[in-house]
């Protein structure tokens, strides 16, 4: 009995030291898995059933290693990624990655805000998913603009919770564990331009360039914030948070996947375009609370993400042209920050009006960062190699191993998405 009763405080209390370790990687990881993401996961799972489950296995130490690579440089330089290549590379680089990251970060929260309008409709039909759109834009601009940066971080580090909605669903319904572990650990190729098409997608969601800005970037404002001094046990903390924040994500990409490609490959529901449609699809198959589940991960997600977007588009805006920033300043100590914010939330929720559906958005999201996320890559293992920037602080054998197989495979990825896409 006392065993017992002194094991379970320490379990906690190891699981309370876990939690705090984890802080921006958590939050980078989780914000992946937004709306958009989520539509791409539905479409592979429903189309292809469980076999593309191996991604998920694959794509963890690539994550792994750019985001940990990005997050060093804010560690070790104190800047974010914008105002290091402002600093070290070629203006027109700079205003290159600017020109496509805007529309590219703009339309994704737009197909974000729409899928949460969507599916609010869904759980409330009386209410019209325009004025679900509107109310969680207004909500979102009030806590980004209002909040502090401590207030705002400790709330998206609870929403990350909301992700675990996605692992229980498989356990609700029938799920055919055998064809799981086989999805899973022996890749099945398809040579159809949809497969492909299907495995650029999940590639691209999650190897996505705002992530690489919105890493750097909090790990600074984390610097500022808690005054580190950074050692080498700061940086394996920071590994340790990118790592837990990365597996998160790939756990809740995977089991979205499993999900679609259990229930609504095997009804036969194999063409899925948006949110709303993977939830309708899954009531009659999978039951009312596996439905609800799914609806309340997708406004849970779009909390989550839609700050990070932003506030990613925000970081590069002011570090390019000078603002003051940060979330922990308030709205008159850095306007320009915070209007780049309310822009892109504005422009992003009047998407839908101007003609663009949140259908073409993603595709048009899709090939915008499959364009700069090599270049971006490229950079970052320039960076990371480059001892006047990073100082004793360089990559070792392992980031660069890793970092390069990500930089070639998103170039074949990118390749492929604009091949497909002229093609179709």
């Amino acid at each position: 009995m006392n065993k017992k009763a002194n094991h379970t405080p320490k379990f906690f209390q190891k699981l309370e030291i876990f939690w705090k370790t984890l802080g921006p990687g958590l939050v980078t990881g989780a914000s992946d898995d937004d709306p958009s993401g989520i539509a791409t996961y539905s479409q592979a799972g429903a189309k292809f059933g469980t076999s593309l489950l191996w991604t998920a296995l694959v794509s963890y130490p690539l994550m792994v290693s750019i985001q940990e690579m990005c997050a060093r440089i804010g560690l070790v330089t104190g800047h974010g990624l914008t105002g290091i290549i402002k600093r070290y590379y070629s203006k027109k680089i700079l205003y290159l990655i600017l020109i496509v990251s805007f529309p590219s970060i703009t339309l994704n929260i737009g197909a974000d805000i729409a899928g949460m309008g969507a599916v609010g409709n869904l759980l409330i039909p009386q209410v019209p998913a325009f004025l679900f759109s509107i109310l969680f834009t207004a909500i979102l601009m009030y806590s980004i603009i209002f909040w502090s940066y401590r207030k705002i971080s400790i709330v998206l580090k609870w929403l990350c919770i909301v992700l675990f909605s996605y692992i229980i669903i498989p356990f609700l319904s029938q799920t055919d564990w055998t064809a799981v572990i086989k999805g899973t650990f022996l890749p099945k190729f398809e040579n159809t331009a949809d497969y492909y098409m299907a495995l650029v997608g999940i590639l691209g969601t999650t190897i996505s360039p705002y992530l690489f800005f919105w890493q750097t970037s909090m790990e600074v404002e984390e610097v500022h914030q808690k005054h580190i001094i950074l050692d080498k046990k700061v940086i394996n903390l920071m590994e340790k948070d990118v790592e837990g924040g990365m597996f998160i994500t790939n756990i809740v990409f995977y089991f979205i996947i499993l999900t679609t490609g259990t229930v609504l490959f095997n009804a036969g529901i194999h063409n899925i375009d948006t949110v709303e449609q993977a939830a309708q699809a899954l009531r009659p198959l999978a039951g009312n609370l596996t439905y609800a589940l799914f609806a309340v991960g997708v406004l849970g997600t779009g909390f989550l993400a839609i700050p990070v977007l932003s506030g990613a588009l925000s970081y590069m805006m002011a570090e390019t042209f000078d603002w003051n920033e940060g979330l922990d300043k308030r709205f008159q100590e850095a306007k320009g920050f915070y209007i780049t914010m309310i822009i892109s939330l504005i422009l992003g929720l009047l998407m839908h009006y101007i003609g663009i559906s949140p259908i073409k958005a993603l595709i048009y999201t899709a090939v915008l960062y499959g364009v700069t996320a090599p270049i971006l890559i490229a950079l970052i293992l320039h960076i990371c190699n480059n001892k006047k920037i990073m100082n004793e602080y360089t990559n070792k054998f392992w980031s660069n191993l890793f970092g390069t197989a990500t930089f070639l495979l998103m170039t074949i990825s990118a390749i492929l998405l604009i091949y497909f896409q002229l093609n179709q």
